[in-house]
């Protein structure tokens, strides 16, 4: 697409926003007792919310336009924190994480496609360099302590390295004598084609001879190129034509991204240093001379000069609000006064406070609000969204942008922001000359001394922390201590997976279930929804996760084999997040003793928050909230050393300190804790669900979805290409939907991996996949059974 496309794509994702809030102002602000208008309502604003997002992250991934892709950044961040709370509401209304709304994308004639959460492609671009040198950090970290390896490179002996060279230099000289050769042809040609004119034309003989050789010099080229091209991808040189054309899209993605990477990256110093030149006196003694003149009239006004603003009133900018001199003068001495009064007054307050809660208890409000109805929470973003699109209205509605051409930045535009920066600059230097002069001038005129002189310079000793494991850490440095997380394996190397990666369909058979009173079976496309929702969108943007409804502990259960784990990594992936492993097999006989543990969680909550985001993972959660004890009888029959190791391997020791490294967690920490089971009911439920806010049961894929044209094909056809597999008419796709009804996705890849060797791969041309193959050894593995769902649900 060309840019005047994006373009467009911004301008009616902003008309479809401006719609959109105007549309809130109309419905949300009256309360409704309908529930189902309600869910109705809310559905449909989550749709159009989803689509301007859509629009917005396109835009803003392909401009390269600085000031309009901040102008969307902006708009992009209200529109997903909209998306956040609307989604909290849904939840609330119907008491469920999944909702079933396709009736409401029939009405709106849209596909399910059409509200597919997308990931926006800045939260890992905006940080590459940052992410890239980090993973280089990590994988020389894991090579030095071996648990990592690295493959060897093959050395190369003196006579091989001669026989390279001379083949190189054969070759040389053979395409040297090839050119010289055909410049000899060439002229030959030319001369007989000079003959052949001089004569009457050809025999029809030699005409057919000619067209014949031609034609056949034209087929066994394009068999030779053919031959060429399955030679090349027999020996594994060349990719199968199937992959081919995507590993051409990826790279052509790659160059561009590239492209408007160096252009979106165009230094702005250029203009800045440009303006300090052109400038900055000019602005340092319009500032000085300001300044000098309002302490000479408040000194005749008042009788002596005024004490200088302080940095917490704004400095200088105090000064240069219009005002008079008296005006400024009385407002800087009622600060004074103000400051002194507050210390009173919070006290006051406090104890007010407490006299006032003593005793009272607190009132029913149910009934009220359902008497009342339903009327929408206040919202964090729809300021956000206001302010960027009458910003829109009033910078880039009606610009005239004809002039320019590359579409890369607007220099007034950064002229304007890059003299407020400078003007902040040297007002700081400004403020600490002009402070100085003030004292000064008290000191020879008035005979004052400033209040800095008067005071002493007494200093509080800062209280330690009693814990001195902990106050160790804190004389490390943050490098030291993820160093020692990656060789403990506490902090590992997340794989590189999408969550595009993550294949499954949309539910058709949701709504009509529903009306029956049947609650249905969460599909995948659902479960890569939540995902995306509570863990990649909070986690990518710092401005969402303040102020959207976090969900600071997500837990995902399901049967073994669903991808629990793909989507943890998914979430590492797609945030450029790092992955601490805090599993009970993992932390076993690490960090022993109630004081080890703290440092460890102290360790991991302080590089956590320093290299956010970061993603804590505990695999097999319902190990740390098991059910079983040692019992008083086990542990006196236990030798001491015995039961010492015994607390050392108890998984159950991070059961009370979790509520704590999450209660540790503000809105500005981007860290989030993902649990994940296949045993869920193994757990104690009471602790379990106080620390995982959200639970996501991962299903097996249903029928209805793995039969057809659905899920099954897509993850049938999607496994055997990516390990190198070709589908033909002898492989029955359909049929192997319909017979795995009942295993997971980790069954489907293992017997596709099984059935694929490399001895397989190499007969693929003469002897096609048949559907028999991967059955045979899918009839080997146990499915998932009706009553393991049963207990899940």
């Amino acid at each position: 697409f060309s840019i005047s496309t994006y373009n467009k794509m911004w301008t009616n994702a902003q008309k479809d926003l401006d719609i959109q809030l105007q549309r809130e102002r109309e419905e949300f602000l009256q309360p409704e007792k309908d529930r189902v208008k309600v869910f109705k309502m809310l559905a449909t604003s989550y749709i159009k919310y989803m689509q301007i997002f859509r629009n917005l992250e396109t835009a803003h991934d392909q401009l390269v336009h600085r000031q309009k892709r901040a102008a969307i950044r902006q708009v992009l961040d209200g529109v997903i924190g909209r998306i956040l709370e609307m989604k909290k509401e849904m939840v609330e209304l119907e008491n469920s994480e999944f909702h079933c709304i396709g009736n409401i994308l029939e009405d709106l004639k849209l596909l399910p496609e059409d509200i597919e959460v997308p990931v926006p492609r800045y939260f890992v671009k905006e940080n590459l360099e940052v992410l890239q040198q980090r993973e280089k950090i990590l994988d020389q970290i894991l090579l030095n302590t071996g648990l990592q390896t690295q493959k060897p490179v093959k050395a190369m002996t003196f006579e091989e390295a001669v026989k390279v060279i001379q083949v190189a230099e054969r070759a040389r000289q053979g395409r040297c004598r090839a050119a010289f050769m055909k410049k000899i042809y060439l002229a030959e040609k030319r001369e007989r084609q000079t003959k052949l004119q001089v004569q009457m034309g050809p025999t029809p003989d030699a005409a057919a001879t000619c067209i014949q050789k031609v034609w056949r010099g034209y087929i066994q080229r394009k068999k030779t190129v053919k031959m060429r091209e399955e030679e090349m991808i027999f020996l594994g040189m060349s990719l199968p034509l199937h992959l081919k054309a995507t590993s051409v899209l990826h790279i052509h993605d790659r160059q561009v991204n590239a492209l408007q990477g160096e252009v979106q990256e165009r230094p702005e110093e250029d203009i800045k240093g440009k303006l300090r030149e052109m400038e900055g006196l000019d602005i340092r003694e319009t500032l000085q001379d300001q300044i000098g003149q309002c302490f000479i009239e408040c000194r005749h006004i008042i009788g002596k000069f005024p004490d200088y603003p302080t940095d917490k009133a704004g400095g200088s900018m105090a000064i240069f609000s219009e005002k008079t001199p008296e005006q400024v003068a009385a407002e800087l001495a009622a600060k004074k006064e103000m400051a002194l009064q507050k210390k009173g007054q919070k006290e006051k307050k406090e104890k007010e406070e407490k006299e006032k809660t003593k005793g009272k208890k607190p009132q029913k409000t149910g009934k009220k609000e359902e008497e009342e109805g339903w009327k929408m929470a206040p919202s964090n973003f729809l300021s956000i969204m206001e302010e960027g699109n009458s910003q829109y209205k009033a910078v880039w509605q009606n610009r005239d942008e004809g002039w320019d051409f590359l579409q890369d930045h607007d220099p007034e535009l950064i002229k304007e922001q890059k003299r407020e920066e400078l003007e902040e600059e040297i007002r700081v230097q400004v403020d600490e000359l002009m402070q100085q002069k003030l004292e000064n001038l008290k000191l020879a005129v008035d005979g004052e001394k400033s209040d800095k002189q008067k005071k002493g310079g007494k200093s509080e000793k800062p209280k330690g922390d009693r814990d001195p494991p902990v106050m160790s850490l804190v004389r490390r440095t943050i490098d030291s201590l993820y160093r020692e997380l990656v060789e403990e394996g506490l902090l590992i190397k997340a794989k590189t997976v999408h969550l595009s990666d993550y294949v499954g369909d949309y539910s058709y058979l949701g709504t009509t279930l529903r009306q029956v009173d049947v609650e249905p079976v969460p599909s995948l496309a659902d479960v890569r929804q939540l995902i995306a929702l509570y863990g990649i969108l909070p986690l990518g943007s710092q401005t969402v996760h303040e102020k959207a409804p976090v969900v600071k502990a997500l837990l995902l259960a399901g049967p073994a084999g669903v991808g629990k784990k793909m989507l943890v990594h998914a979430i590492c992936t797609e945030t450029g997040a790092n992955l601490f492993n805090l599993s009970a097999s993992n932390i076993a006989g690490k960090y022993p003793g109630k004081n080890g543990l703290r440092m460890m969680l102290h360790m991991v909550l302080k590089v956590a928050k320093q290299l956010q985001p970061s993603v804590v993972w505990i695999g097999e959660t319902e190990k740390v909230f098991s059910k079983a004890v040692l019992k008083a009888e086990e542990e006196a029959t236990l030798s001491s050393f015995i039961y010492m190791y015994a607390l050392k391997m108890n998984p159950k020791r991070l059961e009370k300190v979790l509520p704590k490294f999450l209660k540790a967690l503000k809105a500005r920490d981007r860290v989030l804790l993902v649990g994940t089971t296949n045993r869920p009911f193994d757990a104690n439920l009471k602790p379990f669900c106080k620390v995982y806010q959200k639970i996501i049961l991962i299903p097996r894929p249903d029928y209805a979805s793995r039969f057809g044209k659905y899920f099954s094909q897509v993850l049938w056809k999607h496994v055997i290409q990516q390990n190198g597999g070709a589908i033909t008419n002898l492989l029955n796709i359909s049929c192997l939907a319909k017979l795995s009804d009942g295993f997971t996705q980790g069954h489907i890849v293992q017997a596709v991996q099984a059935v694929l060797s490399e001895l397989r791969l190499l007969q693929m041309t003469r002897k096609p996949l048949r559907t028999a193959e991967f059955m045979t050894y899918l009839a080997r593995q146990d499915p998932v059974y009706k009553e393991e769902e049963e207990t899940f649900k």
